[in-house]
């Protein structure tokens, strides 16, 4: 008739191949959730570095509607025209204004030579 096997306790080897399966299984188990390209931590970053993203598409819209709001400006307006010709160009308007421009002294000028007549002239007494 049959050997029958009496439940007894398992024995060591078999306790290492049971551990092992577990250990196993939970490797696979966290790199179903964790691991891979599209992971649980790795979504987490997309989704703050989508956030920056449409941030920075915003100020960047807002920038490009105000630029296209001083071209029109430009275009059109004669006063901003004319304080951008002023400012940037020093140009002035009429025969009213006197313009003086002020600036540093350039230091490598040229010296007036020996023989020329305004040096000559402040020789002399």
């Amino acid at each position: 008739m049959g050997t029958r096997r009496k439940a007894s306790a398992a024995t060591p080897g078999a306790l290492i191949v049971r551990g092992v399966l577990a250990l196993a299984a939970l490797g696979v188990i966290l790199y179903a959730v964790q691991g891979g390209e599209w992971g649980t931590v790795d979504l987490i970053h997309q989704t703050s570095r989508l956030a920056r993203v449409k941030h920075q598409v915003d100020s960047l819209n807002h920038e490009v509607d105000s630029l296209k709001k001083y071209k029109q400006l430009l275009q059109t307006d004669p006063v901003m025209q004319e304080k951008i010709a002023r400012e940037e160009f020093g140009m002035v308007r009429g025969s009213k204004e006197i313009l003086y421009r002020f600036t540093e002294p350039d230091t490598g000028a040229r010296k007036p030579a020996a023989g020329s007549r305004k040096s000559d002239a402040a020789t002399k007494p």
